[in-house]
């Protein structure tokens, strides 16, 4: 597994202890999802300002958004390992706000914001109710693996 995390910020302070928590996410979603080690991962840290500008010009919603996933595939048949599976872009500023405002820890946060990430890059989503909820519990499982449970 190769994953690049690449800091644009510098509202919040974020260091070892943030990446290590990263890392150990990425892993266990693929761990979740049976994918093995051969794929590479791009995690951007960003404020709100950068992430409402990729939020204005992918998506066309002029407001920060807490995270977005570039999936470069949308399956994985016939491809062959090393598989890169795209880039995700968090706003650590987002994180904060959010982890004060749901009244649970900011790793908590950074941990739901990169597992939710990695299961839109590994062709997940919440589109419709019943995907929605597969998600989530996947999600779930991930965060109770690592520990993370909700207080």
């Amino acid at each position: 597994m190769e994953v690049s995390i690449d800091n644009r910020q510098n509202k919040v302070v974020c260091g070892e202890e943030l990446e290590k928590l990263i890392l150990d996410a990425i892993e266990m979603s693929l761990k979740k999802e049976g994918i093995d080690d051969h794929v590479e991962v791009s995690v951007s840290f960003v404020d709100n300002h950068e992430i409402q500008q990729l939020n204005k010009e992918y998506r066309n919603i002029d407001k920060p958004t807490d995270v977005l996933s570039f999936p470069l595939h949308e399956n994985f048949e016939n491809i062959t390992p090393p598989i890169c599976l795209g880039d995700i872009v968090i706003s650590l500023e987002k994180a904060v706000e959010q982890s004060e405002e749901y009244n649970h820890s900011y790793n908590r946060e950074v941990a739901f914001l990169t597992v939710h990430s990695m299961f839109h890059l590994m062709g997940y989503d919440h589109d419709t109710e019943e995907n929605t909820k597969q998600m989530r519990q996947k999600e779930e499982e991930v965060l109770q693996a690592l520990g993370i449970l909700r207080v």
